[in-house]
């Protein structure tokens, strides 16, 4: 079987059908990512693939699936998050991929549309301490940020800043002139953007991780764009929650790993 990149993008819109996440719809809008296909004309097995996700949809094929772990989106050596639509794609992964893959749970968070509370948003992004700064990701910050390792997810993604400055945002909580915590757009989609949010690890627990949150949850509203969260572990979902999320459900994913082992 040869998987190939869809040129014609909606070809492959029912295979996902129903599947609310927005890398999927970033890659269908051709915003950003990929769609592979088994057939240019009527593709019955799908991969979207974006960041460090692959999300399978269509009819579970073993052939397909062997072939995964080659379709990385950035640098080869990146691991791959693989997230199966249902479990008969679950089944066939586990199958096919065996001990290439380890089996682990996220955790999805409802999209419910605007149900933000903006002045406690407002209250919580104004919550900075003194000698603390916090600014809008600009192009030389946006270069910045590609360049340092522990917050490059929050503009790793954009392929430029003219692609960023389009589909993407993101506030940045300086100390002595560097970058200690943010929250960015991991990717962006007509209409919004999915949430990325990381601290450099001598600040945590400082509650700056929530006051970025709130900054970049607000932006996006002002523009009309839905922040969209999903999280990697229960710490992920309490903070969201603490912004105005609500947990939706947990979902099993399989991470081919590379050299560059990270996740949200």
């Amino acid at each position: 079987m040869m998987i190939q990149e869809l040129k014609e993008t909606k070809k492959a819109a029912s295979l996902f059908e129903g599947w609310q996440e927005t890398m999927i719809w970033s890659c269908l809008q051709g915003v950003m990512g990929k769609i592979y296909v088994d057939s240019q004309e009527e593709p019955a097995s799908a991969a979207a693939v974006l960041g460090d996700f692959c999300f399978l949809a269509g009819r579970p094929d073993g052939e397909f699936i062997d072939r995964i772990p080659d379709l990385r989106f950035g640098e080869k050596e990146s691991s791959m998050i693989i997230v199966p639509k249902d479990e008969s794609w679950a089944e066939r992964i586990e199958e096919c991929l065996g001990e290439k893959v380890e089996k682990n749970v996220r955790y999805a968070i409802k999209k419910e549309g605007d149900v933000f509370d903006r002045e406690r948003l407002r209250r919580t992004a104004d919550r900075l301490s003194d000698g603390y700064e916090l600014k809008k990701i600009d192009k030389e910050l946006f270069e910045l940020c590609k360049k340092t390792n522990w917050c490059r997810d929050w503009a790793a993604n954009y392929k430029d800043y003219n692609t960023y400055r389009r589909y993407g945002l993101g506030a940045v909580i300086f100390k002595d002139g560097e970058p200690v915590s943010g929250a960015s757009s991991y990717t962006g989609y007509i209409g919004g953007i999915e949430v990325q949010i990381d601290t450099r690890e001598d600040y945590r627990r400082r509650g700056l991780a929530l006051v970025c949150g709130a900054k970049l949850i607000l932006e996006c509203l002002e523009r009309g764009w839905y922040p969209s969260w999903d999280a990697q572990n229960r710490w992920s979902v309490a903070l969201a929650e603490k912004l105005g999320y609500h947990f939706d459900r947990e979902y099993v994913v399989y991470e081919a790993a590379g050299k560059d082992r990270r996740m949200e």
